[in-house]
């Protein structure tokens, strides 16, 4: 799901990711293949790029959760089998070269689909970055900046061996408040965040600009805020 400004916080120096992945991809058009036979369909899915995708099955839902406010919902895309594939392929391609990453975290809640489907793709564990009182036992906790007070998130430590490298992934990356304090959470953990891996990002709201200082960001394309 992207919202729109209402997100609040949400949707360097690797330059051999930035050569690998364009900072944002073109979201090109596609033409409408809804009423060809499924095996064409077919088809023409296989050649559509990861961010054309997106870009078709994204539903545009106005006035939602407020008026004024365009919702994004990303949900068609993890419903379908090619796209969903394709995204998280695509998501986690630049992360991938050389030492790769070793485990996947996921922001609750659409980064627990992705970090899931790229996790299996790639046979790494999954971390479950959760919302504040989510989780049983020992937890570590960070709080982030929302437009109206404060959120916090949490994770469990020593569910991986010190150092393992990690790979951070959500629905969409606004002003990064959830993916800084992602970070901030897997470092304080032992681990090492190796880069961060978004659908679309929205514009004008800084969130690259504030993670990227901190390791690598990669995302299928941008939409208005």
């Amino acid at each position: 799901m992207v919202r729109g400004s209402a997100l609040g916080d949400r949707p360097s120096g690797w330059h051999h990711v930035r050569d690998l992945a364009p900072r944002r991809a073109t979201l090109a058009p596609c033409a409408d293949v809804s009423d060809a036979p499924r095996a064409s369909r077919t088809v023409g899915r296989v050649t559509e790029t990861a961010a054309a995708l997106v870009e078709r099955l994204t539903a545009l839902v106005p006035d939602f959760p407020k008026p004024g406010v365009l919702f994004r919902d990303v949900t068609p895309v993890f419903s379908d089998a090619v796209a969903f594939g394709r995204v998280c392929e695509a998501l986690a391609a630049p992360f991938a070269v050389g030492a790769g990453f070793d485990a996947v975290a996921g922001i609750e809640a659409r980064g627990f689909a992705l970090a899931g489907g790229i996790a299996a793709q790639h046979q790494v564990g999954v971390l479950t970055v959760r919302k504040a009182g989510k989780l049983p036992g020992e937890v570590l906790s960070e709080q982030y900046a929302l437009e109206y007070g404060e959120a916090e998130l949490e994770l469990r430590p020593g569910q991986l061996p010190a150092g393992t490298r990690v790979l951070v992934v959500d629905d969409v990356l606004a002003t990064g408040g959830t993916g800084a304090a992602t970070i901030t959470l897997l470092e304080r953990a032992g681990y090492q965040a190796i880069g961060f891996a978004a659908l679309l990002e929205l514009d004008g709201l800084n969130g690259r600009e504030r993670l990227e200082p901190r390791l690598p960001v990669a995302t299928l394309g941008a939409v208005p805020a």
